[in-house]
């Protein structure tokens, strides 16, 4: 069964798209736990991030890099890094605003859009 992610990347569930490429996409949290908070993912499916191959893996990381020099630049804070692994069956990489103390962020369709366009510029 393909993963939410997978879903996504195929247009057959909706995302707020910051980004994509040949070999990956990425696109808002809709449970973020920072404003700006987006999920990297590889077109590729696969469980986990280090037995993606070699070209799947190093394309992932570039567009992690990029993404979070864009993202320091427009949000105005320093880009953290999360990989977990459990969540969701698909390797994913959360780019996100450091937050001293983070708290729950709930976010308005018109919000989630307004900091895409942001991101996605």
């Amino acid at each position: 069964m393909a993963s939410i992610f997978t879903k996504i990347i195929k247009g057959e569930i909706p995302s707020y798209k910051v980004y994509e490429d040949e070999k990956t996409m990425a696109f808002l949290d809709i449970e973020p736990e920072a404003v700006g908070h987006v999920l990297v993912v590889p077109k590729l499916e696969c469980d986990k991030i280090y037995e993606l191959p070699e070209e799947d893996y190093l394309a992932l990381m570039r567009t992690v890099k990029k993404l979070s020099s864009r993202m320091e630049k427009v949000l105005g804070k320093r880009i953290i890094w999360k990989v977990i692994g459990v969540d969701v069956p698909h390797a994913h990489v959360h780019l996100m605003p450091y937050e001293e103390e983070p708290e729950k962020i709930v976010l308005s369709p018109e919000e989630m859009e307004e900091i895409r366009a942001k991101i996605a510029e």
